[in-house]
């Protein structure tokens, strides 16, 4: 894969991602005929199970054995709940936790092959994306699949998390993982005082692209006082392109940067750049340096996020 494809797949995943708002508590929309996944007593499963994901309702009839994860952010729910055992292979962009490698394939996410899908005969297949009505070219050939749609609020994440539980008999994992993250995005929100709209940049690649406040991280930025000076830039384009003269001008107090892999980008790099060195964020010290995958899932790791924001904004206040 080309450094540029690869960038391109990493636009297409934010673009996926909605409004997002840091909700302090989780609730769950699943169902099932025989567990309750908001029932926090709950730890076994009894087959069959019934959730209902983005897809609509999805039913197994045993605990699945051969799980095909064509999503990152879904790979690491399940290995975080306890059920990477169960899975059989990821696709081409999961990376995350080491021990998924062992089950790394050429599948893709993003150009789904469903006679490459089907030869790992699969119990359950979990995607984020329905490209080219993969959901439903599975489920045609009697293969189960759940739709776990980009996250527009935490509450979502939890619910993904929750539902992945119940459908793998890993609900005790579930939800040890989500009162974790909970009190962990708890803790980190708590320590920092608010600030008061600072400028910052999110930097998506290396040309530039950002982020608006109406975006799933930017809603992360809100929480913490942030406003991103993307905002306005191009009227019903939340991921608009900036040069470097208006981000010159700007004059961003903090730039993030997630785009450390794609771009092999770094506060030296940043600082580098002409006219950069007058930007308040490289005066101060201020340019953070982000894991890209992390800043552009929705999954466990979202709290390494937040806590990253929130150091940000206590250097800021300091």
């Amino acid at each position: 894969m080309t450094p540029t494809s690869t960038r391109r797949r990493r636009i297409f995943a934010f673009l996926a991602v909605p409004l997002m708002t840091l909700a302090a508590c989780g609730g769950s929309d699943s169902s099932s005929e025989t567990t309750n996944v908001s029932d926090t007593n709950v730890t076994e499963v009894t087959y069959p199970v019934t959730v209902t994901a983005a897809n609509g309702d999805v039913t197994l009839a045993a605990k699945p054995e051969k799980i095909v994860s064509l999503s990152p952010t879904a790979t690491e729910m399940l290995y975080a709940i306890g059920a990477g055992d169960q899975v059989a292979a990821i696709d081409d962009m999961s990376n995350y936790p080491v021990e998924s490698a062992s089950k790394a394939s050429k599948l893709s996410g993003f150009e789904p092959n469903v006679e490459a899908i089907a030869a790992y005969e699969p119990d359950l297949v979990v995607i984020s994306n329905d490209i080219a009505s993969i959901a439903q070219q599975l489920t045609s050939l009697n293969i189960p699949v759940w739709l776990g749609s980009a996250a527009a609020t935490l509450d979502d994440t939890y619910t993904q998390v929750e539902q992945l539980g119940t459908l793998t008999g890993n609900t005790a994992g579930a939800q040890t993982l989500v009162a974790q993250m909970k009190s962990d995005i708890e803790t980190a929100l708590s320590g920092v005082e608010k600030l008061a709209d600072v400028p910052v940049f999110w930097e998506l690649d290396d040309t530039y692209f950002s982020i608006t406040s109406n975006t799933f991280v930017g809603a992360l930025l809100t929480q913490f006082g942030f406003k991103s000076i993307a905002d306005g830039v191009e009227a019903g384009n939340d991921y608009p392109q900036l040069n470097a003269e208006s981000i010159i001008a700007a004059n961003p107090k903090v730039v993030f940067l997630a785009d450390t892999k794609c771009c092999t980008q770094d506060a030296a790099k940043v600082a580098a750049r002409p006219g950069w060195s007058a930007i308040d964020a490289v005066i101060n010290s201020r340019v953070v340096e982000l894991d890209d995958d992390v800043a552009s899932r929705w999954g466990p790791r979202i709290v390494n996020l937040v806590k990253a924001l929130a150091d940000a904004a206590a250097k800021v206040s300091s």
